[in-house]
C-alpha cells in the first residue's frame, strides 16, 4: 500500500463495524462450540490391554476395538494395593468408529469432531466452524478496510496489531481444519482467545485511523510487523495448548488418585474430551519450535529497520530489551527440551514464563514504559 495523506472516514467507520460484526459472529460460534463440548461425546472408553498410570492398572474385561452403533464397554480398574472397580459405559460410536479409553494414543481425541459425538453435538460443531469462517471473513474485511482508509499496511499501532494477530489465530485454526487435522476441539479456546484479544483492542487499545509518524514510513513495516503478527498468533496457540496440557495432566493424576472431579472442581467430562496430555505437550513444543526461527528473524528485521530509521542497530530501548528477553526465554525452553530432556510440567512452566515475557513485551512495554517505540501508541 502506498502512503497517502488523507484519511477516508467512511472506510474507517466501516472497518469498525466489520470488527464488531466479526466479534458478534465469533461469540455465537463460541456458544456453539460450548454446546458441542457439553452435549458431545459421553466419554467413550478405550479398549486396550493392561496399562500403568499413576499406580493404577486398567484391565479391559469386555470390549472390542471397533464398534458399530452403540456398545457397552466394561473396564475393570485394579489398584496396586488390591481391589477392583468395574465401570460400564455406553459408547455412542458411529459405524466403524473406534472406541478408545482415557489411556488413548496421542493422535486420538474423545471430543468435538471425534467418533462418539452425538448427531446434535456434531451438527453444532459444524455450525460453529462455519460461523468461525464467517467471522474470519468479516474480521479480514475489517483489517483490510482499516488499511485502505489510510492507504497503508493496517498494523501501525497496538489496536491494528491486535486485530491482525487475532485474525492470524483464527486463520491458523481454520487452516488446520482444511488440512484435515483433528483439531476441532481447539475451536472453543481459540474463539475465546480471539474475543478476549479483540475485546481489549476495541475497549482499551483503540485509536482513530490516522497516518504514521515518519519513522514508520518504510517497507520494513510490512516485513517486521507482519512476522511479529504471525509469531504472536502462533505463540498464543502454543500458550493455549500448554494451559490445556497442565489441566489435562492434573485431571489424569486426580483420576488416578480416585478423585471424582477435575482440577479446581471442574467436570471430568470436559477433560476427557481433550487429547492425551502427551499430545498437548508435543503440540505446544512443536508450535514453539516452529515459530522460534521466525521470532529470531523478527528481532533481526527490527534491528535493520532501527539502523535505517535511527542510525543504530540496537540501543537497548525497552521494546528491544524485552524482545531479546522473550527470545532468551523461548531459547531456554527449547534448549531444555532438546538437551536436558525436560518434558511435561517443568517444560510447560518454562513455556508459560516465556509467553508471559511476550505478553509483557506487547502490552506492558507499550502501555506503561516510555521508549522509542512509544510512537506506536495504544
Amino acid at each position: 500500500m502506498h502512503l497517502a495523506s488523507a484519511v477516508d472516514p467512511q472506510l474507517a467507520d466501516l472497518s469498525n463495524k466489520l470488527i464488531y460484526s466479526a466479534m458478534a459472529v465469533y461469540l455465537i460460534a463460541m456458544f456453539a462450540y460450548m454446546f458441542e463440548w457439553t452435549f458431545g461425546s459421553k466419554g467413550a472408553v478405550a479398549v486396550r490391554s493392561t496399562e500403568q498410570a499413576g499406580g493404577l492398572a486398567e484391565t479391559v474385561a469386555d470390549a472390542e476395538a471397533t464398534a458399530k452403533g452403540a456398545k457397552k464397554v466394561t473396564v475393570t480398574v485394579a489398584s496396586a494395593g488390591g481391589g477392583t472397580t468395574t465401570l460400564t459405559r455406553t459408547a455412542l460410536a458411529g459405524e466403524g468408529a473406534t472406541v478408545v479409553t482415557s489411556g488413548r494414543g496421542d493422535g486420538e481425541v474423545d471430543g468435538p469432531g471425534a467418533a462418539g459425538t452425538s448427531e446434535k453435538a456434531d451438527l453444532s460443531g459444524r455450525i460453529a466452524v462455519s460461523l468461525t469462517a464467517l467471522g474470519a471473513l468479516l474480521h479480514a474485511a475489517g483489517v483490510l478496510t482499516r488499511g485502505l482508509s489510510v492507504s497503508r499496511w493496517p498494523w501501525g499501532n497496538m489496536y491494528e496489531f491486535s486485530c491482525a494477530f487475532a485474525l492470524a489465530m483464527t486463520v491458523a485454526f481454520l487452516g488446520l481444519l482444511l488440512a484435515k487435522k483433528p483439531v476441532r476441539w481447539l475451536g472453543l479456546p481459540v474463539t475465546l482467545a480471539v474475543l478476549l484479544t479483540l475485546g481489549i483492542a476495541v475497549s482499551v487499545l483503540y485509536t482513530e485511523s490516522e497516518q504514521l509518524v515518519p519513522a514508520l514510513h518504510s517497507y520494513w513495516l510490512a516485513i517486521h510487523v507482519s512476522t511479529a503478527i504471525i509469531c504472536g498468533g502462533a505463540l498464543y496457540a502454543a500458550f493455549i495448548a500448554t494451559l490445556l496440557y497442565i489441566g489435562k495432566d492434573s485431571f489424569d493424576k486426580r483420576m488416578a488418585a480416585g478423585l471424582a472431579t477435575g482440577p479446581l472442581g471442574t467436570s471430568p467430562s470436559v477433560w476427557r474430551r481433550l487429547p492425551a496430555a502427551s499430545t498437548l505437550d508435543k503440540l505446544s513444543y512443536r508450535i514453539n519450535a516452529l515459530v522460534f526461527p521466525l521470532w529470531t528473524f523478527t528481532i533481526i528485521a527490527g534491528a535493520i529497520w532501527a539502523e535505517a530509521a535511527w542510525g543504530k542497530y540496537w540501543e537497548w530501548d525497552p521494546k528491544e530489551t524485552w524482545s531479546f528477553i522473550t527470545w532468551v526465554a523461548y531459547a531456554c525452553y527449547l534448549h531444555a527440551r532438546a538437551t536436558a530432556g525436560w518434558k511435561g510440567r517443568k517444560a510447560a512452566y518454562l513455556a508459560l514464563a516465556a509467553f508471559a515475557c511476550w505478553l509483557f513485551n506487547y502490552y506492558g512495554v507499550n502501555i506503561f514504559v516510555t521508549g522509542k517505540h512509544s510512537y506506536a501508541g495504544i
